[in-house]
């Protein structure tokens, strides 16, 4: 005799299935409007896919009773992002259209002040939910740090890089995987990430400030960054005794 579910997930997967859909109409949309390469074509839809089957597979084990309002603004934000990193993609092989690519980029970092709020206020806040919001944040800053890369110089890349890096290094070291306490600190070098970069993608700036844009950017990260892992070590021991007590 088969289980039955506990709960019907169908309608996640509807919403998951709506995303993928959004993610491949608005890459149809650029790739007719501005003659996207196979770059472009392949990376954005291997991009609709990993998002489809990650979140998916994340709903699947989080036992959401629904999607809610704020992960679909957080959805959004991901089909925004899916259509940045194709041109992004594109633009190793042919010039980007700066215009397109800012403006999806403007208004992905603007939703990201939206999906937070709308959270608290419908009072749908969930782990999934932060971690998803995360992860659409750190992909987006990753393809932008590429994306300015081409002109800057390779450095860049550790802007991009540097929470992926903290991540591999947490399944090495364990005590990196605490649970840090509420910063705005940290949530503001966050955010100055994706706007610093946004300004330097524009081509606005000359040379020489776009330069220096970018490693603010770059040195904000790091100070964060290292002021967290600080954070991590020294409390290392005391979060190991609560641990242990748990158990």
């Amino acid at each position: 005799m088969a289980l039955n579910n506990p709960y019907n997930t169908t309608p996640l997967r509807n919403e998951t299935a709506a995303g993928a859909a959004a993610q491949l109409l608005l890459l149809v949309l650029l790739g007719t409007a501005l003659d996207l390469g196979p770059a472009g074509w392949l990376t954005g839809l291997a991009f609709a896919v990993a998002t489809w089957a990650v979140l998916t597979r994340a709903l699947s084990r989080s036992w959401l009773a629904s999607f809610g309002a704020a992960n679909r603004v957080t959805l959004a934000r991901a089909t925004l992002v899916g259509g940045v990193t194709a041109l992004v993609a594109d633009s190793f092989e042919s010039p980007p259209p700066v215009t397109v690519l800012v403006a999806l980029t403007a208004i992905a970092l603007l939703l990201d002040a939206v999906d937070g709020q709308v959270a608290r206020r419908t009072g749908t806040s969930s782990s999934l939910g932060a971690r998803f919001d995360m992860e659409v944040d750190a992909v987006l800053i990753l393809v932008l740090s590429v994306y300015v890369a081409t002109s800057l110089g390779p450095w860049v890349l550790l802007i991009g890089a540097m929470r992926y890096v903290f991540v591999a290094a947490a399944r090495v070291l364990p005590w990196l995987n605490g649970q840090l306490p509420p910063s705005t600190a940290r949530k503001t070098v966050a955010a100055l990430q994706g706007v610093l970069l946004l300004v330097v993608g524009a081509d606005v700036l000359p040379y020489a400030l776009a330069f220096g844009a970018a490693l603010l950017a770059l040195t904000l990260l790091s100070w964060s960054f290292a002021r967290d892992i600080r954070w991590l070590w020294r409390t290392r021991d005391s979060r190991a005794e609560v641990g242990g007590q748990a158990r």
